[in-house]
Protein backbone atom coordinates (compact mmCIF):
# COMPACT_ATOMS: atom_id res chain seq x y z
CA UNK A 1 0.00 0.00 0.00
CA UNK A 2 1.43 3.37 -1.04
CA UNK A 3 1.99 6.03 1.57
CA UNK A 4 -0.23 9.16 1.47
CA UNK A 5 1.52 12.20 0.02
CA UNK A 6 1.57 15.42 2.06
CA UNK A 7 2.66 18.57 0.22
CA UNK A 8 3.54 21.70 2.22
CA UNK A 9 3.75 24.90 0.19
CA UNK A 10 5.95 27.58 1.75
CA UNK A 11 8.58 27.46 4.47
CA UNK A 12 7.47 30.41 6.53
CA UNK A 13 6.62 30.06 10.21
CA UNK A 14 3.54 27.92 9.61
CA UNK A 15 4.96 25.80 6.80
CA UNK A 16 8.35 24.86 8.20
CA UNK A 17 6.95 24.24 11.68
CA UNK A 18 4.24 22.00 10.22
CA UNK A 19 6.96 20.00 8.47
CA UNK A 20 9.04 19.60 11.62
CA UNK A 21 6.00 18.73 13.74
CA UNK A 22 4.89 16.07 11.24
CA UNK A 23 8.18 14.22 11.69
CA UNK A 24 7.35 14.03 15.40
CA UNK A 25 3.70 13.07 14.93
CA UNK A 26 4.06 10.51 12.14
CA UNK A 27 6.05 7.31 11.97
CA UNK A 28 8.79 6.84 9.38
CA UNK A 29 6.54 5.04 6.90
CA UNK A 30 3.20 6.71 7.58
CA UNK A 31 3.44 9.43 4.93
CA UNK A 32 5.58 10.91 2.17
CA UNK A 33 6.21 14.56 3.08
CA UNK A 34 7.35 17.20 0.57
CA UNK A 35 8.17 20.81 1.49
CA UNK A 36 8.32 23.36 -1.35
CA UNK A 37 9.90 26.78 -0.97
CA UNK A 38 11.23 29.43 -3.34
CA UNK A 39 14.50 29.83 -1.42
CA UNK A 40 16.74 27.24 0.20
CA UNK A 41 16.41 29.09 3.49
CA UNK A 42 13.77 29.97 6.08
CA UNK A 43 13.86 33.48 7.48
CA UNK A 44 12.50 35.30 10.50
CA UNK A 45 9.93 37.69 9.04
CA UNK A 46 9.53 39.39 12.43
CA UNK A 47 13.22 40.38 12.37
CA UNK A 48 13.26 41.97 8.92
CA UNK A 49 12.87 45.53 10.19
CA UNK A 50 16.39 45.30 11.61
CA UNK A 51 18.35 44.45 8.44
CA UNK A 52 16.11 46.90 6.58
CA UNK A 53 17.50 49.66 8.80
CA UNK A 54 20.98 48.18 8.81
CA UNK A 55 21.11 47.41 12.52
CA UNK A 56 21.37 43.62 11.99
CA UNK A 57 23.06 41.66 9.21
CA UNK A 58 20.49 40.00 6.98
CA UNK A 59 22.18 36.58 7.36
CA UNK A 60 21.19 36.57 11.03
CA UNK A 61 17.55 36.40 10.01
CA UNK A 62 17.83 33.32 7.81
CA UNK A 63 18.81 29.69 8.14
CA UNK A 64 19.27 26.85 5.69
CA UNK A 65 16.13 24.73 5.46
CA UNK A 66 18.19 21.56 5.28
CA UNK A 67 19.81 22.50 8.59
CA UNK A 68 16.49 22.57 10.45
CA UNK A 69 14.44 19.78 8.86
CA UNK A 70 15.05 16.05 8.89
CA UNK A 71 15.96 15.43 5.24
CA UNK A 72 15.62 11.69 5.81
CA UNK A 73 11.92 12.25 6.50
CA UNK A 74 11.12 15.32 4.40
CA UNK A 75 11.76 15.82 0.69
CA UNK A 76 12.71 19.47 0.21
CA UNK A 77 12.06 20.98 -3.23
CA UNK A 78 13.47 24.41 -3.96
CA UNK A 79 11.08 25.82 -6.53
CA UNK A 80 8.40 28.48 -6.99
CA UNK A 81 4.71 27.60 -6.81
CA UNK A 82 2.83 28.81 -9.89
CA UNK A 83 -0.68 27.45 -9.27
CA UNK A 84 -2.71 24.84 -7.44
CA UNK A 85 -5.13 22.50 -9.24
CA UNK A 86 -7.02 21.00 -6.34
CA UNK A 87 -9.49 19.19 -8.56
CA UNK A 88 -6.63 17.01 -9.78
CA UNK A 89 -4.57 17.37 -6.58
CA UNK A 90 -1.56 18.79 -8.37
CA UNK A 91 0.70 21.78 -7.79
CA UNK A 92 2.35 23.44 -10.77
CA UNK A 93 5.88 24.65 -10.11
CA UNK A 94 8.15 26.73 -12.31
CA UNK A 95 10.28 23.65 -12.93
CA UNK A 96 7.88 20.79 -12.62
CA UNK A 97 4.77 19.46 -10.93
CA UNK A 98 3.91 17.49 -7.82
CA UNK A 99 0.87 15.55 -6.71
CA UNK A 100 -0.61 15.25 -3.26
CA UNK A 101 -3.21 13.52 -1.17
CA UNK A 102 -3.09 16.19 1.54
CA UNK A 103 -2.07 19.81 1.06
CA UNK A 104 -0.86 22.46 3.51
CA UNK A 105 -0.85 25.99 2.09
CA UNK A 106 1.51 28.38 3.84
CA UNK A 107 2.53 30.66 0.97
CA UNK A 108 2.82 33.80 3.05
CA UNK A 109 1.76 37.36 2.37
CA UNK A 110 1.93 40.15 -0.14
CA UNK A 111 1.93 43.86 0.66
CA UNK A 112 -1.47 45.52 0.49
CA UNK A 113 -1.42 48.68 -1.64
CA UNK A 114 -5.17 49.45 -1.34
CA UNK A 115 -5.03 50.53 -4.98
CA UNK A 116 -3.06 53.70 -4.18
CA UNK A 117 -1.29 54.94 -7.32
CA UNK A 118 2.48 54.65 -7.41
CA UNK A 119 2.95 52.27 -4.48
CA UNK A 120 4.02 49.28 -6.57
CA UNK A 121 6.35 51.39 -8.69
CA UNK A 122 8.06 53.61 -6.14
CA UNK A 123 7.68 52.28 -2.58
CA UNK A 124 9.90 49.74 -0.80
CA UNK A 125 8.44 46.78 1.11
CA UNK A 126 9.66 44.93 4.18
CA UNK A 127 8.73 41.52 2.83
CA UNK A 128 11.78 39.31 2.37
CA UNK A 129 15.54 39.14 2.83
CA UNK A 130 16.03 40.55 -0.65
CA UNK A 131 13.63 43.48 -0.20
CA UNK A 132 15.21 44.60 3.08
CA UNK A 133 18.71 44.42 1.65
CA UNK A 134 17.49 46.74 -1.08
CA UNK A 135 16.13 49.23 1.49
CA UNK A 136 19.35 49.27 3.49
CA UNK A 137 21.55 49.71 0.43
CA UNK A 138 19.31 52.45 -0.98
CA UNK A 139 19.38 54.46 2.26
CA UNK A 140 23.15 54.15 2.56
CA UNK A 141 23.51 55.25 -1.07
CA UNK A 142 21.40 58.35 -0.40
CA UNK A 143 23.62 59.33 2.53
CA UNK A 144 26.82 58.54 0.63
CA UNK A 145 25.68 60.65 -2.33
CA UNK A 146 24.46 63.68 -0.40
CA UNK A 147 27.78 65.54 -0.11
CA UNK A 148 28.72 64.61 -3.67
CA UNK A 149 25.75 66.44 -5.16
CA UNK A 150 26.05 70.12 -6.10
CA UNK A 151 22.33 70.61 -5.48
CA UNK A 152 20.94 67.69 -3.48
CA UNK A 153 17.21 67.24 -3.90
CA UNK A 154 14.83 68.41 -1.18
CA UNK A 155 13.83 64.88 -0.26
CA UNK A 156 17.16 63.12 -0.74
CA UNK A 157 17.55 62.26 2.95
CA UNK A 158 13.86 62.19 3.87
CA UNK A 159 12.41 58.79 4.80
CA UNK A 160 8.64 58.33 4.86
CA UNK A 161 7.25 55.19 6.47
CA UNK A 162 3.66 54.58 5.40
CA UNK A 163 1.80 52.78 8.15
CA UNK A 164 2.09 52.69 11.93
CA UNK A 165 1.37 49.06 12.63
CA UNK A 166 3.93 46.66 14.09
CA UNK A 167 6.23 46.50 11.09
CA UNK A 168 6.21 50.24 10.52
CA UNK A 169 6.84 51.17 14.14
CA UNK A 170 9.55 48.55 14.62
CA UNK A 171 11.35 49.73 11.48
CA UNK A 172 11.05 53.36 12.60
CA UNK A 173 12.54 52.44 15.97
CA UNK A 174 15.57 50.84 14.30
CA UNK A 175 15.90 53.66 11.77
CA UNK A 176 15.78 56.32 14.49
CA UNK A 177 18.82 54.65 16.07
CA UNK A 178 20.62 54.21 12.74
CA UNK A 179 20.27 57.77 11.44
CA UNK A 180 22.79 59.35 13.87
CA UNK A 181 25.30 56.66 12.88
CA UNK A 182 24.73 57.33 9.17
CA UNK A 183 25.08 61.07 9.73
CA UNK A 184 28.41 60.55 11.50
CA UNK A 185 29.69 58.09 8.86
CA UNK A 186 28.83 60.31 5.90
CA UNK A 187 29.34 63.79 7.42
CA UNK A 188 25.67 64.72 7.14
CA UNK A 189 24.10 67.20 9.60
CA UNK A 190 21.31 65.46 11.54
CA UNK A 191 18.90 68.33 10.85
CA UNK A 192 19.06 67.51 7.12
CA UNK A 193 17.30 64.18 7.73
CA UNK A 194 13.59 63.69 8.31
CA UNK A 195 12.02 60.40 9.47
CA UNK A 196 8.26 60.64 9.02
CA UNK A 197 5.50 58.17 9.85
CA UNK A 198 2.29 58.74 7.87
CA UNK A 199 -0.73 56.82 9.14
CA UNK A 200 -4.36 57.03 8.00
CA UNK A 201 -5.67 55.94 11.43
CA UNK A 202 -5.74 58.40 14.34
CA UNK A 203 -3.20 56.43 16.37
CA UNK A 204 -0.19 54.16 16.03
CA UNK A 205 -0.30 50.43 16.77
CA UNK A 206 -4.12 50.20 16.50
CA UNK A 207 -5.62 47.99 19.19
CA UNK A 208 -2.56 48.22 21.44
CA UNK A 209 -2.81 49.44 25.03
CA UNK A 210 -3.11 53.26 25.09
CA UNK A 211 -0.51 53.79 27.83
CA UNK A 212 2.01 51.65 25.95
CA UNK A 213 1.29 53.51 22.70
CA UNK A 214 1.83 56.86 24.42
CA UNK A 215 5.17 55.61 25.76
CA UNK A 216 6.20 54.49 22.26
CA UNK A 217 5.24 57.71 20.53
CA UNK A 218 6.94 59.90 23.14
CA UNK A 219 10.12 57.83 22.94
CA UNK A 220 10.25 57.90 19.15
CA UNK A 221 9.49 61.62 19.00
CA UNK A 222 12.42 62.25 21.32
CA UNK A 223 14.56 60.42 18.77
CA UNK A 224 13.38 62.79 16.04
CA UNK A 225 10.49 60.87 14.48
CA UNK A 226 7.67 62.97 13.02
CA UNK A 227 4.18 61.47 13.23
CA UNK A 228 1.44 62.43 10.79
CA UNK A 229 -1.61 60.58 12.11
CA UNK A 230 -5.05 60.61 10.55
CA UNK A 231 -3.28 61.38 7.29
CA UNK A 232 -4.01 58.99 4.42
CA UNK A 233 -1.62 58.91 1.48
CA UNK A 234 -3.31 59.60 -1.85
CA UNK A 235 -0.44 58.86 -4.20
CA UNK A 236 3.22 57.90 -4.25
CA UNK A 237 5.57 59.37 -6.84
CA UNK A 238 9.23 58.77 -7.58
CA UNK A 239 10.30 61.41 -5.06
CA UNK A 240 7.30 62.21 -2.86
CA UNK A 241 4.15 61.15 -1.09
CA UNK A 242 1.01 63.13 -1.79
CA UNK A 243 -1.40 63.68 1.08
CA UNK A 244 -4.80 65.37 1.02
CA UNK A 245 -3.41 68.83 1.71
CA UNK A 246 0.33 68.64 1.07
CA UNK A 247 3.15 66.88 -0.70
CA UNK A 248 6.18 65.57 1.19
CA UNK A 249 9.38 65.25 -0.76
CA UNK A 250 11.10 61.96 0.01
CA UNK A 251 13.43 59.75 -2.01
CA UNK A 252 12.85 56.83 0.37
CA UNK A 253 9.29 55.59 0.92
CA UNK A 254 8.77 52.36 2.88
CA UNK A 255 5.29 50.84 2.63
CA UNK A 256 4.03 48.99 5.72
CA UNK A 257 0.27 49.68 5.66
CA UNK A 258 -0.88 46.08 5.76
CA UNK A 259 -0.75 42.69 4.11
CA UNK A 260 -2.93 40.32 2.15
CA UNK A 261 -2.68 36.61 1.47
CA UNK A 262 -0.74 35.24 -1.47
CA UNK A 263 -2.45 35.89 -4.82
CA UNK A 264 -1.65 32.33 -5.96
CA UNK A 265 -4.33 31.11 -3.55
CA UNK A 266 -7.15 33.24 -4.95
CA UNK A 267 -5.99 32.65 -8.52
CA UNK A 268 -6.21 28.89 -7.95
CA UNK A 269 -9.95 28.92 -7.41
CA UNK A 270 -10.18 29.09 -3.62
CA UNK A 271 -12.74 31.47 -2.12
CA UNK A 272 -10.74 34.23 -0.47
CA UNK A 273 -10.95 37.60 1.22
CA UNK A 274 -7.90 39.71 0.28
CA UNK A 275 -6.06 36.53 -0.58
CA UNK A 276 -6.92 34.76 2.67
CA UNK A 277 -9.16 31.72 3.11
CA UNK A 278 -11.69 31.78 5.95
CA UNK A 279 -10.86 28.37 7.37
CA UNK A 280 -12.99 25.89 9.24
CA UNK A 281 -12.34 25.38 12.95
CA UNK A 282 -9.90 22.55 12.19
CA UNK A 283 -7.92 24.83 9.78
CA UNK A 284 -9.20 23.14 6.62
CA UNK A 285 -10.42 25.14 3.63
CA UNK A 286 -14.23 25.09 3.36
CA UNK A 287 -15.38 22.06 1.38
CA UNK A 288 -11.82 20.75 1.10
CA UNK A 289 -11.35 17.96 3.64
CA UNK A 290 -7.73 17.39 2.53
CA UNK A 291 -6.49 21.03 2.35
CA UNK A 292 -5.14 22.89 5.38
CA UNK A 293 -4.26 26.59 5.50
CA UNK A 294 -1.67 28.15 7.84
CA UNK A 295 -0.11 31.54 8.44
CA UNK A 296 -0.92 34.63 6.41
CA UNK A 297 -3.22 32.76 4.00
CA UNK A 298 -5.56 31.66 6.85
CA UNK A 299 -8.40 33.90 7.98
CA UNK A 300 -9.66 33.16 11.50
CA UNK A 301 -12.39 35.22 13.14
CA UNK A 302 -12.13 36.20 16.79
CA UNK A 303 -15.74 35.60 17.80
CA UNK A 304 -15.48 37.86 20.86
CA UNK A 305 -14.97 40.98 18.75
CA UNK A 306 -16.14 39.61 15.37
CA UNK A 307 -12.86 40.60 13.72
CA UNK A 308 -10.06 38.51 12.21
CA UNK A 309 -7.10 37.57 14.35
CA UNK A 310 -3.99 39.32 13.05
CA UNK A 311 -1.85 36.88 11.03
CA UNK A 312 1.06 36.86 13.46
CA UNK A 313 4.01 34.49 13.72
CA UNK A 314 2.70 33.43 17.13
CA UNK A 315 -0.57 32.20 15.64
CA UNK A 316 1.12 30.58 12.62
CA UNK A 317 3.37 28.55 14.92
CA UNK A 318 0.40 27.42 17.00
CA UNK A 319 -1.48 26.46 13.83
CA UNK A 320 1.38 24.18 12.78
CA UNK A 321 0.97 22.05 15.90
CA UNK A 322 -2.76 21.66 15.26
CA UNK A 323 -2.32 20.91 11.56
CA UNK A 324 0.32 18.26 12.21
CA UNK A 325 -1.90 16.52 14.76
CA UNK A 326 -4.93 16.78 12.46
CA UNK A 327 -3.04 15.32 9.52
CA UNK A 328 -2.05 12.37 11.67
CA UNK A 329 -5.66 11.97 12.78
CA UNK A 330 -6.95 12.28 9.21
CA UNK A 331 -4.56 9.61 7.94
CA UNK A 332 -5.76 7.32 10.74
CA UNK A 333 -9.48 8.14 10.29
CA UNK A 334 -9.90 9.87 13.64
CA UNK A 335 -11.73 13.01 14.76
CA UNK A 336 -9.98 16.32 14.06
CA UNK A 337 -9.42 18.95 16.73
CA UNK A 338 -10.40 22.62 16.55
CA UNK A 339 -7.75 25.30 16.53
CA UNK A 340 -8.02 27.77 19.41
CA UNK A 341 -5.50 30.65 19.29
CA UNK A 342 -3.75 31.34 22.58
CA UNK A 343 -2.40 34.88 22.61
CA UNK A 344 0.38 34.65 25.16
CA UNK A 345 1.50 38.23 24.78
CA UNK A 346 2.46 40.92 22.30
CA UNK A 347 5.72 42.86 22.20
CA UNK A 348 6.84 45.58 19.78
CA UNK A 349 10.47 46.69 19.61
CA UNK A 350 11.32 50.40 19.49
CA UNK A 351 15.01 50.22 18.69
CA UNK A 352 18.06 49.18 20.66
CA UNK A 353 17.15 48.14 24.20
CA UNK A 354 13.62 49.56 23.95
CA UNK A 355 10.22 47.96 23.46
CA UNK A 356 6.66 47.87 24.73
CA UNK A 357 4.57 44.81 25.40
CA UNK A 358 1.79 43.11 27.23
CA UNK A 359 2.14 39.58 28.58
CA UNK A 360 -1.02 38.40 30.26
CA UNK A 361 -2.26 41.43 32.16
CA UNK A 362 1.20 42.83 32.75
CA UNK A 363 2.45 45.83 30.80
CA UNK A 364 6.13 45.92 29.91
CA UNK A 365 8.23 48.95 29.03
CA UNK A 366 11.78 49.72 27.95
CA UNK A 367 14.56 47.23 28.65
CA UNK A 368 12.24 44.69 30.29
CA UNK A 369 10.01 44.57 27.22
CA UNK A 370 13.07 44.39 24.95
CA UNK A 371 14.39 41.38 26.89
CA UNK A 372 10.99 39.69 26.61
CA UNK A 373 11.01 40.24 22.85
CA UNK A 374 14.36 38.44 22.60
CA UNK A 375 13.12 35.60 24.80
CA UNK A 376 10.12 35.14 22.48
CA UNK A 377 12.42 35.12 19.44
CA UNK A 378 14.74 32.58 21.07
CA UNK A 379 11.82 30.36 22.05
CA UNK A 380 10.80 30.02 18.42
CA UNK A 381 14.31 29.02 17.42
CA UNK A 382 14.29 26.43 20.21
CA UNK A 383 10.98 24.97 18.97
CA UNK A 384 12.32 24.82 15.43
CA UNK A 385 15.85 23.55 15.92
CA UNK A 386 16.57 23.10 19.63
CA UNK A 387 19.48 24.58 21.58
CA UNK A 388 21.97 24.39 18.65
CA UNK A 389 19.82 26.75 16.57
CA UNK A 390 19.38 29.13 19.52
CA UNK A 391 23.15 29.25 19.99
CA UNK A 392 23.75 29.78 16.27
CA UNK A 393 21.01 32.30 15.46
CA UNK A 394 19.53 33.47 18.76
CA UNK A 395 19.64 36.83 20.48
CA UNK A 396 21.51 35.72 23.58
CA UNK A 397 22.36 39.15 25.01
CA UNK A 398 19.06 40.07 26.59
CA UNK A 399 20.10 43.38 28.16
Amino acid sequence: MSRPKIAILGAGYGGIMTATRLTKELGMNEAEITLVNKHNYHYQTTWLHEPAAGTLHHDRTRMSIKDVIDTNRINFVQDTVVSIDDANKTVKLENGELTYDYLVIGLGFESETFGIPGVKDYAFNIRSVDTVRKIKEHIEYQFASYNNEDNPSEGMLNIVVAGAGFTGIEFIGEMADRIPELCADFDVPREKVRLICAEAAPTVLPGFDEELVEYAVNLLERKGVEFMLGTPIKEVTEDSVILEEEEIKADTIVWTTGIRGNSIVENSGFETMRGRIKVESDLRAPGKDHVFIVGDCALIINEEINRPYPPTAQIAIQQSFTVARNLKTLINNGKLEAFVPEIKGTVASLGKGEAIGKVGNKKLYGATASAMKKIIDNRYLYLLGGIPLVVKKGKLKLF
